[in-house]
Order: structure tokens, then C-alpha cells, then sequence
């Protein structure tokens, strides 16, 4: 037991290490707006209408405005466990040995660590995924407080972002359609089901609207204006149709990060000149009509390119946006200064990434991730091959290629490719094939593959 438990926080240290060469937890522009969720008073805590309200105070329950390294330690473990109970679903039983080689191999050679040692919501994605593969595929490998677990972490994952829902959906219906029973499909649905009321919920508390998204139809809306579609549609209705971007038609398509956060876009700033607070939200009515009336009458083109950009996002696998210090000043110190002891502002103005020396540290140990991830490909597709008559090892290893697809389409497809996108999650990839090509402990006995789909 002890040897089990200094493994797997072996592990959770070496899948943060990115934290250690930085001096501090690495940060990205949107962990102010979670911070912000339970920010002290005056400036706190407050409701995020693009964010779901709930990894801000999951963080929240490990940092208490003492230290952010107390949810990167978490999210450092939370992975450890899930590799360990990986491990032994694949072999058989997990080892320590094994445990510390595979943390070690995924922090050296993968994008994982600049995934976990993020305070982002990325991290649930190969969470929710992993969780979910082992509740469809490996129950016979988990003890009754072990598949709670895992059921409860999947949850709470899934509500954290919005596309690990789609995500999460296509993981539930690949586990109905291979292990084709009733009970391995429950369990993969559980958490989604959780998930969903968590989010109904929580917006329903901070919005006034039992929604999964009350603003959602504005990224919608960013997105399809910037392929195009959309952007037809204004320009067909107006001015007969009067909504409040005919002003903008002949500005029309324009990158949708930029309509959606630049200070000077149409969804920011009135014609007349004048800044709009919350600008996404006042629009999302209106956008909601703008997106139901493109799917009407585009269908195809939104088809394609929303293919498209999936397929763009699938080869966009590296972490160098998750290594810059665009916007942190502006979008996380001041949450750090108002909220947290001196010492902790004093050491993360202390490290690289605020001062824009991050990237330049890094490069050395990025130049392995995309053979790796390369190889990985070709890995999973052997391992495929090989598990061929295991139901529980096609399972794990399918599945993962399942949600890494899913994933493009969510993220790249329905929102815009970036790299830290698939980053996140196509690590997996490697990882899982390379424990499923080795040997079990025990031979697959006829009876415990059966019981895994009970």
C-alpha cells in the first residue's frame, strides 16, 4: 500500500514538472475569470457568461486564496490515479515500477505535463476520458469505491467545459456500441447525466436559466461568421430583418476570436462607438436566431467546414499557447494581488512565464512530441491489431481514438482550432497503446472479460 501510494504521487510530480521549471503553476488568460468566480468582495465572486461555474470553485476548494500550487498538485494526482488504474486494466494489476515508468515516459515525451500543470479546465479532458473508458470497458478492474470515483471525477469533469459534453456523448455511444450491453453503457451515462443537471443547475443559480449554456448561441455565431455561412445570411436579411449586426455586414466574416473578444468588434462596440459590457451576452438572442437560420438554409456548407476545421485541429497538437504570457497581466495578477498573501504575488511575478521567458526554457523538451505523437498513431493502430478477440483492451484503445476525434470536432469543428486543443488529450494516444502492447500479469481469462460488460 505504501509503495502504491508514493508511485502514484511519484507519478502526479512528474506530470507537473512544467510548474517546477517555471516556478509556478502555469497560467492562461481565462484562470483569472475562474479565479474571479470565487474572488473575495468587492471585486468577487462573480457569475462568468461564457464560463460554466464550476472549475473556478473546484480550484477553489484546493488553493482557499493561499497557494494555486494546491490545484496543480491535485490535478497532478488525479492523473497519476487514473494512469494507475489504466495500468491495471490494460496488464492485468499495476505495479509501482510500471507507475513511475509511465508517468516518467508521459511527462518526457509527451504534451501531458504542459496539459496538467495548466489551471484550466483542459486537464478534464483526457480525464473524462480515460474515466469513462474504464467505467464502459474495465469495471472488473475497480473496486466499488474506485468506479464512484471515477464517476464522480467524470461529472465534475465534463460540466467544467462545455465540450467535453460532446465529448462525453460520443464516448457513451461508443461504449453502447461495443460492449452491447445495457449495464457498461449506464455506467459511461452516469456521469454525463450528473453533469448536464450540474450545469443546468448551476446556470439556472448564476443566470436565471435552466440552460447548458445560456450564451452559448454567440460562439455559435463567432464561429459560423468567421466560415462564412453566416456572414451570407446577415448580409441576405438586412436591413429588412433589423438585427443589430446589419450595422456590421460589410465588416463580416472576421476571425472569430477576434468578434468575439477584441474591444473594437461588433459584439464589444456599437456603432455608434460606444463599448458594450458583456457585449457576448446582449447578443446571444439575437445570435440564436442568426445560428438556427444558417442551419436552415447552409447545411452543407456548415457540414464541410466544420469538417474542416476538425480535420485542422486534429494536427494542431503542440503547447505553445499554453506557454505565453499574452493577456496574464492584464487577466490574472490583479485576481492574484486582491485575493491571495503577498509572498504568492511575490512568486508568480517571479516566474518565467510572466516575464515572457517560458517559451524559450521549454523549447528544449518540446522537440519530442510530435514524433512521439507521430509514432503513437502508429502505436494504437498496432495495439488495435493485437487486442483483436479482448474486448476490454479494443475498448480502452479504440476509445481513446474515439475521443481524441470527438474532441477535434468539439473543440476545432464547433469552436476554432488552436493548439492546446488536441494538445490536451492526444497524448493519450501513446500512452494507452503503449501499456495495452504489454504482456498481462495474468492471462485474459474467458470469464473476467464477460464480467467487464455485466
Amino acid at each position: 500500500m505504501i509503495l502504491r501510494l508514493a508511485a502514484i504521487l511519484a507519478g502526479g510530480l512528474l506530470l507537473v514538472w512544467p510548474a517546477f521549471l517555471n516556478g509556478y503553476p502555469l497560467l492562461f488568460s481565462d484562470t483569472g475569470a475562474f479565479l474571479h468566480q470565487t474572488a473575495p468582495p468587492p471585486g468577487g465572486p462573480l457569475v462568468i457568461w461564457d464560463k460554466p461555474h464550476v472549475y473556478g470553485p473546484l480550484m477553489h476548494l484546493f488553493h482557499w486564496r493561499i497557494s494555486l500550487w494546491g490545484p496543480l498538485l491535485a490535478q497532478g494526482l488525479c492523473v497519476s490515479h487514473l494512469l494507475w488504474l489504466a495500468q491495471r486494466a490494460l496488464r492485468g494489476e499495476a505495479s509501482p515500477g510500471w507507475q513511475l515508468a509511465t508517468c516518467l515516459g508521459t511527462a518526457a515525451l509527451t504534451t501531458a505535463p504542459f496539459t496538467i500543470a495548466l489551471l484550466m479546465p483542459d486537464v478534464f479532458a483526457p480525464i473524462v476520458l480515460l474515466a469513462l473508458l474504464l467505467l464502459g470497458f474495465a469495471r472488473d478492474a475497480l473496486t466499488r469505491a474506485e468506479a464512484f470515483w471515477l464517476g464522480l471525477l467524470a461529472a465534475i469533469g465534463i460540466a467544467t467545459h462545455l465540450s467535453h459534453v460532446p465529448l462525453a456523448l460520443a464516448l457513451v455511444v461508443f461504449v453502447a456500441l461495443v460492449a452491447r450491453r445495457v449495464w457498461p453503457a449506464l455506467r459511461a451515462a452516469a456521469p454525463l447525466v450528473a453533469a448536464i443537471l450540474l450545469l443546468l443547475g448551476t446556470n439556472y443559480w448564476g443566470h436565471g436559466r435552466a440552460a447548458l449554456s445560456p450564451h452559448g448561441a454567440t460562439f455559435a455565431l463567432a464561429r459560423l461568421q468567421a466560415d462564412g455561412p453566416a456572414a451570407a445570411v446577415i448580409r441576405d436579411r438586412c436591413p429588412e430583418s433589423g438585427w443589430y449586426l446589419c450595422a456590421f455586414a460589410d465588416r463580416l466574416p472576421m476571425d472569430s476570436d477576434a468578434f468575439l473578444w477584441e474591444t473594437d468588434s461588433p459584439v464589444n462596440r456599437a456603432p455608434d462607438g460606444t463599448p458594450r459590457f458583456l457585449g457576448g451576452a446582449l447578443l446571444s438572442a439575437e445570435a440564436s436566431l442568426i445560428v438556427s437560420e444558417t442551419l436552415r438554409t447552409h447545411t452543407l456548407e456548415v457540414a464541410r467546414t466544420t469538417a474542416l476545421n476538425a480535420l485542422r485541429q486534429m494536427v494542431l497538437a503542440t503547447v505553445g499557447d499554453t506557454l505565453v504570457k499574452t493577456h496574464l497581466e492584464a487577466a490574472v495578477r490583479p485576481r492574484i494581488a486582491e485575493g491571495f498573501p503577498a509572498r504568492e504575488l511575490a512568486a508568480y511575478d517571479a516566474a518565467l512565464q510572466p516575464r515572457g521567458l517560458l517559451p524559450e526554457a521549454a523549447a528544449p523538451f518540446l522537440i519530442g512530441h510530435v514524433p512521439v505523437l507521430l509514432a503513437g498513431a502508429v502505436l494504437a493502430l498496432f495495439a488495435w491489431w493485437r487486442s483483436l478477440g479482448d474486448r476490454q483492451r479494443i475498448g480502452l484503445v479504440v476509445g481513446v481514438l474515439v475521443g481524441v476525434s470527438a474532441n477535434a470536432l468539439a473543440t476545432g469543428g464547433l469552436s476554432k482550432p488552436h493548439l492546446r486543443y488536441e494538445a490536451r488529450i492526444l497524448w493519450l494516444m501513446p500512452v494507452i497503446a503503449g501499456l495495452a502492447l504489454l504482456p498481462r500479469s495474468r492471462p485474459a481469462e474467458t470469464a473476467e472479460g464477460r464480467a467487464a460488460f455485466r
